[in-house]
Parts: structure tokens; sequence; C-alpha cells
């Protein structure tokens, strides 16, 4: 879809709907998302010179998940000189949520698959949470059971009807069934291959998978050329790693690496006593319950509207300039380390005295956009004799991924009103472009176009509907296109971290999940606590 048709689509909906004449006003509601004026200000560096200068030892940039990591660590370890700064009115990143008198919902992240042994950070946050019992240590630990996603997990909207499961079945010739299975095969090989390094060929955190230049070499070939490499042509096959690229990269599988591709199927190795393989960990406001109680942890450190605009070094000490929004004026904060956890891409534009490579590495980074929606329903929508109301509900074919009902882990109130958060990845335009169409248009554009592609699968929805919240994200997560994963760039960047400033955030992984975002936080933290 290309900008007029993105901009146009309303007007198609609009004179379909004139037609039938049957479709009821669009539900009131807002349009949201990270402060676009002031992100620009801090891009264009033309934000009110410090005022006033304060010290402080440890200082963190950025309050998403890296930088609450960071945060954790830190105190964790018995250091709780530190300050965390964010820019936005609420810290979490992509792990932010909402909430109304339904139901808590999430504006982005919404879950977090069992971790596998190599996750040891996230099992010791878990386990500090209640989430897992026992040894977080053990190989199949065992998980509170109302935070594994109860069933149904998953259905799929196809071809007119829901599914079970979301491997494409209904009105699916027997030969790219076939090839489903030929699929799965080549998955579950990879998922068990080692390299000559003896490490898993792909692990969680990425920086613990192997080395293997056979491995790697994925890196340099796309998801899309993988497969046919592999004659599996299937349009169905192709549909579903492109979902899978789109659903965690945001990029489709023509641009999204095979490394990145298949690390999304095999690396999710965690097992639990009490649960089946690949069931997942959720909340009704997704990945925001974790990040709430990061910031709980924390909470006297961290200081939001606290925009971090500019940064460098003196005397093998660090500064940042910081604006604060809500007085309209800057502070210079002098501290012994920086831990720098925003995105990757706003270096070149903050980081006054970086390297010219940490610069050049910098920029090769890109980002995709999201559209985000929250659907507020005063009932469950109507059965329609398939499949049943599952967590993750997916489109077949649809510009958009589908969407996450709110309300599934409240077992006795599956028929009554709830929320679902429907996502869209705008990866089919470069992400300038998409970026710059999605905030220029308007709430009712929007709206309408989740409406659009929501009711064909329900059609008694605009009825259901009472409110649609709308959250553009204009840099949701780095996108792990071809070369980039094990590309130069990002290994610059991931080793340019040095005192008095570290890096920390999932970028420098190039996968923008939660188990990178936090490995990469605590790394930076280690290296504080070691004063490196």
């Amino acid at each position: 879809m290309n900008r007029r048709e993105f901009l146009a689509a309303t007007g198609a909906t609009l004179l379909a709907t004139a037609c039938r004449n049957t479709a009821p006003p669009l539900p009131p509601g807002e349009l949201l998302g990270q402060d676009a004026t002031l992100g620009h200000k801090l891009r264009d560096g033309s934000m009110p010179p410090p005022t006033e200068e304060k010290r402080v030892p440890v200082l963190i940039a950025g309050g998403g998940i890296a930088g609450l990591s960071a945060a954790w660590w830190l105190q964790r370890n018995g250091f709780s000189d530190f300050l965390l700064l964010e820019g936005e009115r609420e810290a979490g990143g992509n792990s932010r949520s909402g909430k109304n008198a339904v139901s808590a919902y999430p504006w982005a992240a919404h879950y977090l698959p069992i971790p596998g042994v190599e996750a040891e950070y996230t099992r010791l946050l878990l386990a500090e949470l209640g989430v897992i019992k026992g040894d977080p240590r053990a190989p199949k630990p065992e998980y509170e059971e109302r935070y594994l996603c109860a069933a149904p997990a998953e259905r799929l909207f196809i071809h007119g009807r829901w599914q079970e499961g979301l491997t494409p079945q209904h009105g699916v010739p027997s030969s790219e069934r076939a090839e489903f299975a030929r699929f799965d095969e080549l998955i579950r090989g990879w998922r068990a291959r080692k390299g000559r390094d003896g490490k898993r060929a792909f692990a969680l955190p990425m920086a613990l998978s192997s080395r293997d230049p056979d491995i790697l070499a994925l890196d340099r070939i796309s998801m899309h050329d993988w497969l046919m490499s592999h004659n599996l042509k299937s349009p169905a096959v192709h549909w579903y790693a492109n979902y899978a690229c789109r659903d965690d990269y945001g990029t489709n599988h023509k641009e999204a690496s095979a490394w990145a591709g298949l690390h999304y199927f095999c690396a999710r190795t965690g097992e639990a006593s009490n649960a089946e393989h690949e069931t997942v960990l959720t909340w009704p406001e997704g990945n925001g319950w974790l990040a709430t109680r990061l910031q709980e942890k924390v909470a006297p450190h961290i200081r939001t509207g606290h925009w971090v605009w500019r940064i460098g070094t003196d005397n093998g000490r660090a500064w940042a300039d910081v604006y604060l929004a809500q007085e309209n004026r800057s502070v210079r904060y002098h501290a012994e380390r920086l831990i720098w956890a925003g995105p990757m891409f706003l270096l070149p534009y903050v980081w006054t005295d970086a390297p010219e490579a940490v610069r050049h590495s910098a920029r090769a980074f890109t980002h995709a956009p999201w559209l985000i929606a929250n659907l507020t329903l005063s009932a469950h929508p109507a059965s329609d004799g398939g499949a049943e109301m599952a967590w993750d509900n997916v489109l077949y074919n649809s510009p958009g991924l589908g969407y996450i009902n709110a309300t599934h882990q409240n077992l006795q109130v599956r028929k009554g009103p709830t929320v679902f958060t429907y996502y869209r990845a705008l990866s089919d335009r470069p992400p300038s472009a998409a970026r710059a169409d999605l905030l220029a248009a308007d709430y009712t554009s929007l709206a309408r176009q989740v409406m659009a592609d929501l009711t064909p699968a329900h059609a008694d929805l605009p009825q259901l509907v009472t409110r649609c919240d709308i959250w553009r994200w204009g840099h949701a997560m780095v996108r792990p296109t071809v070369g980039f994963v094990h590309g130069a760039a990002r290994q610059q960047l991931a080793s340019a971290g040095k005192a008095p400033i570290l890096l920390a955030h999932a970028d420098l992984s190039g996968l923008s999940i939660f188990e990178e975002a936090q490995y990469r936080g605590v790394m930076a933290a280690q290296a504080v606590l070691r004063r490196g």
C-alpha cells in the first residue's frame, strides 16, 4: 500500500458504508503516541541551553526495559546512587500499557516466552516477581498458573472462518500442507543444531548464540530467499514466515534476514514443569505488567518528563543536558558513568563527541513504525461456529496482524465486555515513508482502517465497539534486515559502550524483544559495578 492508498483507505470505507447505509458512526477515541514534537526538537538540537548544574554518580538515560533493567540490577547489587531519566510522562518504552473500566491492556509488547536456561536474568526477575516458583535455574521451573496463557492460546481467521492454531489449514490444499510439514522438519533441525563452537545455533539472549560462520551466513540472505532455497513456495508457508517477521520485527520476510527469521522459530526453547512447550506468559496489560513491576522496584530513582538531549564526556566523566518539559528549561547533569538506554538512531544527534565510527554505525539502524489500537467492546462478538475466542487472534492475508483479547485470562468473563488490542506493522513501505504517513493521518482515517480490517472477521463488531484509542509508534523497534544482525554496524555499537558512556538497548541485539533489552541493561549495569 503506497501513500495515496494509505490515506485514501478511508475514502473507500466511507463509500462502501454510504452504499450500504448500515454501519454505525465511529466510536469515540483518542489519537495517542510518543511526543513527536519534543522528539523532533531533540533530533534538531533546539532545546534551551542549561541554566543549572547537578551531579550524580550514575545517570541512566531512557526508561524502557533496558534502562529499567540496568536500574534493577544496580539496586539489586547494593548500588543506589543513580537516577533514571525518561522523556515521556511514563516509563516502560514499548512495554507501556493502559487501563479502563473493563480491563488493563497493552500498548505494544504483550507476552514473554517461557525463558530458556540462557536467559538467566529474565528467570531471576521472574522469580523475584513470583512468576517462577522455587529455583529459577532449574531446567524446568514451575510457573505460577495464573500467568501462563490460558487455552485456547491462538486461532487464525482464514477464508472466511476461524480455525484453531496459526498454521493455515482451512482452504489450504494438501500440497501446501505437505510443504508445512517440511518447513516444520527444517525448524526442528535448526532448533536442535549446535555450531562448531558448541553453542546452540539460536539462543536468547542472541549474544549467546553460536558464532559458527555457516550459521552466521544466514544473516546474508532474506527469510523469503531461505524458504525458496529449500523449495518452499507455498503461499501459506510464505504468509506464515512473513507473519512471524512482521509480528516480532515489524519487517516483512523479504527484508528480514533468514538468521532473524529462524531465530523467531528456534530460540524459544524454555520449558516448564507445569506447562507445555511454547506456552507463553501473559497478563491483561501484556509486558506492561513487567515494566510496572520494574518501576516499582526503582521508583525513587525515576524522573519522567526529563529529555536527555545532549551527552558528552569531559576529563573522564560524562555529562548530559536534560530538558525538563514541565518547566521549559534545561539542566546539565555531571556523572561518573552514563548509561545511554535510548534507541541507537538518536546517538548521532545527542552524543556530541562520539567517535566517528559510532556515528556512522548508528546511522545504519532503521526502525519499524507500528499502529496499535485498543478497542473497548460492550460484549464479546458472536460466535461464528468456528474456533472459539483465543488470546491471540490472527488475520490471514490482512494489513494488520490481528488482535489480543485482554480479558482472556479472566476465564469467568469471556462472554462479557472486553478490550481487543489490534496490531499493524507498517512493513509494506520504506519505514520513513510509512512513518510520515502514519503521523500525517488523523484519528478518523486510522480508526476506519482498523474497523475495516477487523469487521470481516466479526460482522457485529461495529455495534459492539464503544471506544477505539489509537497509538502511533514512529520508531517502535529495530529492523533486523538482511546483513544487519551480524553486520559491522550493529557489532560496532554492541562493543562501543565504554566508560564513561555505556550503551544499553535492545537495538544492540538487532532484535527488539524483552530478553534482549533486559540483557543489554544488565550488561551495562555490570560494567558500572566493575567501574568499567
